[in-house]
């Protein structure tokens, strides 16, 4: 007589904000997976919904608000997660009905809260779940989080106060979830924290044993072991603290790809003092000559705050100049924002909404012919590129080396039906606008 198998419950989920967050929503899931849960792709189907919430800006909160708003109407047993848990208080006043909230990556509470809201039915058949966990991602890219929380006290960011102080992540850990995930088919794998350059500082950069020799949780040492690992290893959030020196070689020699997201914020002396930031650009654009010497190819990506309490047209005009100097790969501008809880929103000098509007759209053009001219550069070179998406038709969609996911600029293929999303290929370059590239596969025959 054949064993007739319960049928599991279906969680179903909505991930907001960064991608530490998306790690979140992984690892969540893999858990319930992991426990014989079934996904939901659509509110319908759900047993309960999950909702990881952003809570960085006001403008975040309200984002989260509203999904979890949707999800109550649209399914009715909601539970919260993320960095807006902190918030629970504001959570159940406006939406009474929720089954739980939780914070920031406390993963047992919010399973925990799932086991409650929908039982999962006694079975030896339902415990299955790929060796890699469960992904929000494409296959062939994964998100790679290596600590928790932050050790900065930056006056416009309240991430301490939500998510905590720097824990590092073991490093034989982090390395073995690597091993993982490219067994499991990834073939880039993004460096995400808080703070990336500060990895280990709590464990006094302390050694484990890996592959007969050791691996300390130090940055450096981190990146050269993930780079002996065959897929691509790409670094965000890096402050540029003196040891980033070390990486610049690691890229030159091929194991780290030539990329730095650095997050400087400003530029201006004063501007950077009033948040809590280091303020030595000079120094830094020194640096960012030297890096070049030793690894041309490097790009360099970074975001910026205009309208900062405080700000003057001449600390905005310092800004300009700098960018001038520094010549970034790839810019992102953001108008200052108060977030509920922050130092800086007691700051004097208010910058006046209409005044944020002009600088932003001023930054943004300098930044934008900034890259166009260096994607010009890049017509008629041969570069690596991995295809994110094959139309099956002849068109396909990439990045190259200086392009991370969802932010930066893209590579357009023709001629590209022998491709398929994971590939890496050389690419002819013929042809660049101020945020992408254009080009054909060499692999496919093109002289």
């Amino acid at each position: 007589m054949a064993t007739v198998l319960p049928s599991p419950p279906k969680v179903g989920m909505v991930s907001l904000g960064c991608p530490k967050n998306l790690v979140d929503s992984e690892r969540i899931l893999t858990k319930l997976r992991s426990d014989g849960y079934a996904m939901s792709a659509d509110y319908a189907g759900a047993d309960v919904v999950l909702v990881n919430t952003c809570g960085f800006l006001d403008s975040a909160k309200e984002e989260s608000l509203e999904a979890i708003g949707e999800a109550v109407a649209e399914n009715g047993r909601v539970i919260v997660t993320g960095c807006m848990g902190k918030e629970a208080e504001t959570i159940r006043a406006r939406f009474p009905q929720v089954l739980a909230v939780t914070g920031a990556h406390q993963y047992e509470q919010v399973v925990g809260a799932v086991h409650e809201a929908a039982p999962m039915p006694p079975s030896a058949f339902l415990n299955l779940v790929p060796d890699g966990g469960l992904k929000l991602t494409p296959r062939h890219y994964s998100y790679l989080k290596i600590s928790e929380g932050c050790n900065h006290r930056c006056s416009f960011c309240i991430i301490p106060s939500l998510r905590g102080d720097l824990v590092s992540r073991r490093p034989d850990a982090i390395l073995r979830e690597a091993e993982k995930l490219i067994a499991a088919g990834t073939r880039e794998l993004l460096v995400i924290s808080q703070d990336t350059s500060a990895y280990g500082v709590d464990m006094r950069h302390r050694a484990w044993p890996w592959k007969g020799g050791e691996v300390r949780a130090h940055m450096t040492g981190l990146a050269r072991e993930l780079g002996k690992l065959g897929a691509w290893v790409r670094l965000h959030y890096v402050y540029p603290y003196p040891h980033v020196d070390q990486v610049i070689p690691l890229m030159a020699e091929g194991l780290v790809l030539p990329y730095l997201d650095i997050p400087f914020q400003h530029a201006s002396p004063s501007v950077l003092r009033a948040m809590k930031r280091p303020a030595n650009q000079v120094k830094v654009l020194e640096r960012l000559r030297v890096w070049r010497d030793i690894c041309p190819d490097i790009a360099i990506r970074s975001s910026f705050v205009v309208g900062f309490p405080g700000e003057t047209e001449a600390d905005f005009e310092y800004l300009l100049e700098w960018l001038d100097e520094a010549q970034l790969d790839r810019v992102g501008a953001f108008r200052f924002e108060p977030v509920a809880g922050a130092a800086a929103n007691d700051l004097p000098g208010a910058v006046p909404e209409e005044v944020k509007e002009e600088r932003y759209a001023r930054i943004m053009e300098k930044t934008a012919a900034i890259s166009a001219a260096k994607l010009q550069a890049k017509v008629g070179r041969t570069l690596s590129v991995i295809i994110d998406l094959a139309d099956g038709e002849g068109g396909a969609t990439g990045r190259s080396t200086a392009d991370a996911p969802e932010i930066d600029g893209e590579v357009h293929l023709r001629d590209a039906t022998h491709l398929k999303s994971g590939d890496i290929v050389p690419v002819r370059i013929e042809d660049a606008d101020e945020h992408d590239l254009y080009g054909v596969s060499v692999s496919a025959g093109h002289p």
